[in-house]
């Protein structure tokens, strides 16, 4: 559900915020999209094909099968619910604190097509720039001459000083190999929804 408990530590919590009710999560419960399993089902749906690989001992998986999440790409199509809204509410503030969940988002929030401009609007209305710029950060880190993080960067503004360990380290939303043609080098690559596979 989307609403914690006061002892769950929330996003917000972890990032000295205050909690708020989302109108992006409210749409996506009108869509049926009502918990993390459906909105993380979507993602994958939507293309996030390295996530759904992970296995069945992942917690998203694993969540999935304990609540029945029967959400589909036919249901709720990019028309209903855009890639946009999608990330941002994933990144939501106020919904259980998890890395996993976070990570849907950043991927989601990478995908070929996704307008800087309505990320940051979105982002300003669901209080949730502080996470979108630091993904974004990390997202210009490993792809310099992406357009979309260098807009995306100057649309937000401004610089973060988080604490150490608030939000996931740069190696969960990236993937990394250790060889190349050009022999031992780490190489890291940005996770992001794979639109060829999207139903």
């Amino acid at each position: 559900m989307y609403f914690p408990s006061m002892a769950t530590e929330t996003l917000a919590r972890r990032l000295g915020m205050t909690e708020h009710v989302s109108p992006l999560l409210m749409k996506a419960r009108r869509l049926g999209l009502s918990s993390e399993a459906d909105l993380s089902e979507l993602a994958i749906e939507r293309g996030c094909d390295y996530y759904a690989s992970l296995g069945s001992g992942s917690s998203v998986v694993q969540e999935m099968k304990r609540v029945g999440s029967a959400v589909t790409a036919q249901r709720v199509s990019q028309e209903q619910f855009s890639n946009e809204e999608l990330a941002i509410a994933l990144l939501a503030i106020g919904v259980p604190y998890s890395q996993q969940r976070l990570r849907f988002g950043a991927a989601v929030l990478g995908a070929d097509g996704n307008e800087p401009e309505k990320v940051a609007t979105l982002a300003a209305q669901e209080r949730t720039e502080v996470t979108v710029r630091y993904i974004a950060g990390l997202g210009h880190q490993v792809e310099p001459e992406n357009p979309f993080w260098v807009a995306l960067l100057q649309l937000l503004g401004g610089t973060i000083s988080l604490p150490p360990d608030t939000l996931p380290h740069i190696t969960r939303f990236v993937a990394m190999t250790g060889y190349t043609r050009r022999g031992r080098e780490t190489v890291m690559q940005w996770i992001r929804a794979n639109p060829k596979l999207a139903a």
